[in-house]
Parts: structure tokens; sequence; C-alpha cells
């Protein structure tokens, strides 16, 4: 069979940039043409030599906001994949968020189910563009103001800005997935609202600079990955629906 995948230098040198990331990348070109062309017109020797450091700062920031496209396994309809690039920070028993309880649900009952939860943490090298672990609907989507703390503590969960998502299957299963914000991520930028339809590994939204993504996995599902294991978002498996 053809392939009609790209694997030329210019694939890795050049990505597909994310729209969300174009703005910040022409703003830091912007920066660089400005410093280049005030060192020669004022023939500053300082201001020459930030020029390629304001250019590698320009490319690195295209290269934030990559968004390559990913290969879900086509034969494996019940898997539950990772959303998020980056590597296994923590394996947790525990209920799912407090602003996704129903208004008819008392806090205890809710406390009282326990999902098993999978926190990916991304670091500044990694894709921040965040997939779908399952085909689904977003029953529920709630944004929560918070601090910036490190992302890879365990109390960033419920301390951190972030923005959490009810998902339902078709089939019926029920589970949460949470953008995080990390030490020096500014912003969570949501692709979906509240009743979005999407497919398996579509792109949902993508947090900027740094952060973590916890999945709560749907219950019966028993995680199939270990800490620190590295993650690929809309290819590696983190377990099966029931």
């Amino acid at each position: 069979m053809e392939s009609n995948l790209d694997f030329s230098v210019s694939s890795y040198l050049l990505p597909h940039i994310n729209k969300e990331g174009k703005r910040f990348g022409l703003i830091a070109v912007g920066i660089a043409v400005a410093a280049m062309v005030a060192a020669a017109f004022l023939h500053s020797s300082v201001l020459g030599a930030l020029v390629l450091p304001l250019w590698l700062l320009a490319y690195g920031v295209f290269l934030f906001f990559r968004d390559p496209e990913r290969v879900p396994p086509t034969n494996d309809p019940k898997a539950v994949l990772s959303p998020a690039d980056g590597k296994v920070c923590l394996i947790q028993e525990v209920p799912l968020p407090e602003e996704l309880k129903p208004e008819d649900k008392s806090l205890d009952e809710w406390n009282a189910e326990l999902f098993t939860r999978v926190s990916v943490f991304m670091s500044v090298l990694n894709v921040h563009v965040n997939r779908m672990p399952t085909a689904g609907t977003i029953a529920r989507k709630a944004y929560v103001p918070g601090k910036f703390l490190n992302a890879s503590l365990d109390k960033a969960s419920k301390d951190n800005e972030r923005c959490a998502y009810l998902i339902e299957t078709a089939d019926g299963a029920r589970y949460g997935v949470v953008q995080i914000a990390g030490l020096v991520a500014k912003r969570i930028v949501p692709f979906v609202e509240e009743g979005s339809v999407l497919g398996q590994a579509e792109r949902f939204g993508l947090i900027r600079f740094g952060s973590r993504l916890d999945v709560y996995l749907p219950k019966g599902v028993k995680p199939e990955v270990r800490l620190g294991q590295i993650m690929v978002a809309g290819e590696t498996v983190l377990g099966h629906l029931a």
C-alpha cells in the first residue's frame, strides 16, 4: 500500500503549525527583524549580537505550536488513547473533579466514586495540542481559574488554573479529562464547547508553554501504562473500555 506520509527533512524542520501559534510566532519574528534593522541602522554590535538568538527564539516559538498529524490504532475500537504528549507523572485512585459534579448530587456521593487518574506532564519541548482519548460527546465543560504551580505536583490538580471536561461515549461510559496550566503556562485554549461531538484523537484544545493533562479513566478500564512512560497524543493506549 502506498503511503502518503511525509518523511522528508523539511517535515521535521518546518512542521505544520497550529493557527493559535501563528500570532506568537509572527510577533517573535517581528522582534528579530526590528533588532536586525536597528543593529544595521545604529551600527550597534550589542544589538547585532542579539539578532541570531532572537531568530532562534522565533523558530522555537513556532516549534512550540507544532501540530503534527497522529495515527490512532484503527483495529482497536475500545482503546482509550493519551490526550497529550509527555511523560506519565502520576497514577492515582481519586474522585472526578468537583467542578464536574451535577447540582443534584451531594459532594459526599460524588467523592465516594473513585476513578483511576493518569496524569501526563508536558514540558515546553512537547507538542501541546491535546486530542480526544475516545470518540464521544463533551457532556460538561468547566473552567476554573487558579495558580500556576509546577504541573507535576499532585496539588496542581486542585490549585492550578484548569479546564475540565466530562466526556460520554456512545456506549454510555463517562470519564473526565482536565487540562491543567503549569509553571510557565499562562493560558488554556479549548477548541470545543458543551455538546460538541468529536472522534477519537480529534483535537480539543491546547495549553501554552508547559502543563499537564489528567485522564480519569472510565469505569472498568485498567491503566496499561507506567510511571515515567513516554506518551504520544492520539496514539499511545492508556487502557481499554470494558
